[in-house]
């Protein structure tokens, strides 16, 4: 194993590597560190090539022992150049690092493979997660597939898609009636009482590592060098700053030149604390109570929010936040211009990146990759009602008339006539 140990991202103090998350002497989160130099002499773009078409392909760079007997294969996703998207918002060059591929359908595969594996060879017998949604489904099916006892705990209100696609594993599904932070207060709780992995609490360190292969998987797919910009959504802060630290492990070790791209987050304004700061030029976040559609970002005290702000303002990026209606409206221009149909996060990065390019924050010259985290089929209500079909008889006639013709009827799900006399059965319909 190439890690050394976990060091305090405050006062760098450095401790064993164990189930352990704060500093004792600062309070400050616990991160791994590495030993760059043995990474250096192992980690050639030869060997990751021939290495498996997963995330551990990039094992050299990650805090485990081996890699785990039971892989679902998470990770390397593809990266989709999305020109009509580039097109449609003035630009040249964007990518979509599409996530929605992964075994569960987020990038949450990538952390808890390798919280997973840490906590087994940290010798726990259970794990444990507080989610908000897709976290839930992928610790609940990596624990089925390796046989591992699990609990995971949500909010009550969670989407019902995210509900089922977790219980449909046999864990022991929690609801809990609060917000995320609600959840993630007990989940402590209970991490102190029992010996149990959370994967997210007592072994955050080694499960916010998994995020950093996004970043590895982006400078492989672009021919090993970084792109000009990243837009990454905000829930934690974690993932945008472990991308940040993944480019910069790349630049350490000399596989690519430039050591990171200028880093830009995303969040919703419902649930925003992390743009709010960098806006006001604030150093510290200020807890907010989630109120948004974005559930999967609805983090009202995000634990890495200060480090967020750091990583945007060291590389020259901004933290931006965009309305619940532009969360749709990014919904749907991702999927009519790429063919890839996101949940609400992924509406809030794409939105995002259209308020900057707008705004003259993003230049048509630049490369972007967009980090697209979850999958539509997730988040179905946020555009129930807001799309159309056409429905009509089993006749030409009345299907020339309805749908080449466009002799359609209200879009609104009330039942009117039209010119035709035409009712419920023949016109166009919201769904």
């Amino acid at each position: 194993m190439t890690a050394e140990h976990l060091k305090c991202k405050e006062c760098g103090r450095t401790y064993p590597l164990e189930a352990l998350f704060v500093c004792e002497y600062c309070f400050g989160p616990l991160e791994v560190a590495y030993d760059y130099e043995r990474i250096r002499s192992r980690a050639t773009k030869e060997r990751i090539a021939h290495g498996p078409p997963s995330l551990w392909r990039y094992a050299d760079f990650l805090p485990v022992e081996r890699r785990p007997d039971v892989d679902l294969q998470a990770g390397f996703t593809p990266l989709v150049k999305a020109d009509r998207l580039a097109a449609e918002l003035g630009l040249k060059k964007v990518w979509i690092k599409n996530d929605t591929a992964n075994p569960t359908h987020s990038f949450k595969d990538r952390v808890v493979t390798v919280a997973l594996q840490r906590a087994l060879e940290l010798g726990y017998e259970v794990v444990a997660c507080a989610s908000t949604g897709n976290l839930a489904n992928s610790v609940a099916a990596h624990a089925a597939a390796s046989g591992t006892d699990a609990y995971v705990f949500v909010p009550a209100n969670l989407e019902i898609q995210k509900i089922i696609a977790t219980a449909v594993y046999g864990v022991n599904l929690v609801k809990v009636r609060g917000n995320y932070d609600d959840v993630n207060r007990l989940c402590t709780e209970i991490a102190a009482d029992k010996h149990w992995a959370f994967v997210n609490v007592n072994v955050r360190p080694y499960y916010s590592e998994g995020s950093k292969t996004l970043a590895f998987e982006t400078a492989e797919q672009l021919g090993w060098r970084a792109p000009d910009k990243v837009v990454v959504p905000v829930a934690s802060g974690s993932l945008l700053t472990k991308i940040h630290k993944g480019f910069q492990e790349l630049g350490e070790v000399g596989l690519i030149r430039r050591k990171t791209p200028v880093v830009c987050g995303a969040q919703a304004a419902g649930c925003g604390p992390v743009a709010a700061a960098f806006a006001a030029g604030q150093e510290h976040v200020k807890p907010v109570k989630p109120d948004t559609i974005a559930k999967s970002l609805a983090i009202g005290n995000p634990a890495d929010g200060i480090f967020a702000l750091e990583v945007a303002r060291e590389t020259g990026g901004v933290i931006e936040s965009v309305t619940e209606q532009e969360i749709v409206d990014g919904i749907k221009l991702l999927a009519e211009t790429t063919g890839i149909f996101t949940e609400t996060a992924g509406g809030v990065t794409t939105a995002v990146l259209a308020k900057l390019a707008a705004a003259g924050k993003v230049h048509a010259s630049e490369e972007i990759v967009v980090y697209i985290t979850g999958d539509g089929l997730k988040t179905l209500d946020a555009v129930a009602g807001t799309l159309s079909t056409y429905e009509i008889e089993p006749d030409m006639a009345d299907f020339e008339a309805r749908v080449l013709e466009g002799e359609a009827g209200s879009l609104d799900g009330e039942e009117h006539d039209d010119e035709s006399g035409a009712g419920e059965d023949s016109r166009r319909q919201a769904v």
